[in-house]
C-alpha cells in the first residue's frame, strides 16, 4: 500500500497518542497484517470481525459484536478501504 507522506505524518501523530497492545503489528507489517473490520454507512463505525475483539482494549461491546475505537485502524479503515467489508 502507498502512503503519501502526509498520511504518514498523520499515522505517526495517530501512533504518538495511543497505546496499541499488538506493537502496531499492522504498521510494521506496511498494514498487510490488519484485523478484519466492517465499515458500517458512510464509514460512521467500524466493527471488528476478529474473535479476538472481546479482549482487545479498543473492543467495544455493542449488540452481538464489537465497534471496533482503535484510532490507527479507523484512520486505514476509512482512508485506505484496507481489510474491510461494507456493512449497511
Amino acid at each position: 500500500m502507498e502512503i503519501t507522506q502526509e498520511h504518514d505524518s498523520k499515522i505517526r501523530k495517530i501512533m504518538r497518542d495511543m497505546h496499541c497492545h499488538r506493537d502496531f503489528e499492522c504498521y510494521k507489517s506496511a498494514f498487510e497484517n490488519l484485523s478484519r473490520a466492517g465499515i458500517v454507512g458512510d464509514a460512521i463505525k467500524v466493527i471488528c470481525l476478529e474473535e479476538e475483539a472481546k479482549i482487545c482494549n479498543y473492543g467495544l461491546a455493542f449488540g452481538y459484536g464489537y465497534i471496533c475505537k482503535c484510532p490507527l485502524r479507523n484512520y486505514v479503515a476509512k482512508k485506505f478501504n484496507r481489510n474491510y467489508i461494507g456493512i449497511s
